[in-house]
């Protein structure tokens, strides 16, 4: 079942029109969001991160769009589909209705929410083999519409087939300044003695939810700093550690990349104090 304006539909039942400007024209934005037994994790952090995605795209956005309303209308999919007492994989769509060329003939959205269920209720950690290298065939725009969850996803498409036929398990993207920006489907952080990096939003990396939960735990740690700055290429080989982030599998470790090998402490620290947060949350 899915949630199609409000309508919980089964999927063969949901239809998009030809011209759906999501489809033609990547104008839709998008959130992916955990909820844990009925629980909507970093809520309010998803939500404004939505709004501001609207505004930048100048969508209309509706008075009926508040932070109630859409938590209702996520929470009542999850009955509907009897998944109150699970952990789910949420993803609210939201997309510019119009029949228009370029430029539309309306503002106004329309908005799709689907689920699916995933296996652990808290962030585990993952100290498997997971190998990574540069993906250089495109490079990421250092811009405002780079940071946004749209659905104008074609280089980590692409990425992720360059990554299947490498063997590899991620993909790091760079920016037209050559510096490290992300992964195909997270935020990166390196760990180099007690300093932390991150690169910064105007490099183009997106606007992670987990990015800002992380930032603001380990500025609690007193014996680490944290920095958004550049990473270049060089840097990374010099790390003690790299990790990746999203709000689905929280925190993965890097264990390879080329031919260095990373440790793993701090990211298994940082796991348990991120779990903490979410319980008392």
């Amino acid at each position: 079942m899915v949630n199609n304006n409000g309508h919980i539909l089964k999927e063969i039942d949901v239809s998009l029109s030809v011209n759906n400007r999501g489809f033609n024209y990547g104008d839709a934005v998008f959130e992916t969001i955990k909820v844990s037994h009925s629980k909507i994790l970093f809520w309010e952090d998803h939500y404004f991160r939505l709004m501001a995605s609207m505004r930048i795209l100048r969508m209309e956005i509706p008075m009926n769009f508040t932070l109630e309303f859409l938590e209702n209308e996520i929470l009542k999919l999850v009955e509907a589909n009897s998944q109150l007492q699970q952990s789910i994989r949420v993803k609210l769509v939201v997309f510019r209705e119009s029949e228009g060329l370029y430029t539309p003939n309306t503002n106004n959205i329309s908005y799709l929410i689907s689920s699916k269920t995933l296996n652990d209720n808290f962030y585990q950690f993952n100290d498997n083999t997971y190998r990574v290298d540069l993906y250089k065939d495109h490079y990421l725009s250092p811009s405002l519409l780079s940071t946004l969850k749209s659905n104008n996803r074609l280089i980590n498409v692409i990425g992720g087939i360059f990554a299947k036929e490498n063997r590899l398990d991620n993909c790091l993207l760079l920016n037209t300044n050559k510096n490290v920006v992300e992964a195909l489907n997270s935020n990166i952080f390196l760990v180099k003695g007690v300093h932390i990096k991150t690169p910064p939003l105007s490099d183009g990396c997106i606007k992670g939810i987990m990015r800002k939960q992380l930032i603001e735990i380990i500025k609690l740690i007193p014996e680490y700093t944290i920095e958004e700055a550049s990473i270049s290429p060089f840097e990374l080989q010099q790390a003690d550690e790299l990790f990746l982030t999203n709000v689905i599998f929280g925190i993965q470790p890097i264990s390879n990349y080329r031919k260095k090998q990373f440790s793993t402490g701090f990211s298994k620290s940082l796991l348990a104090k991120l779990n903490v947060k979410v319980r008392l949350a």
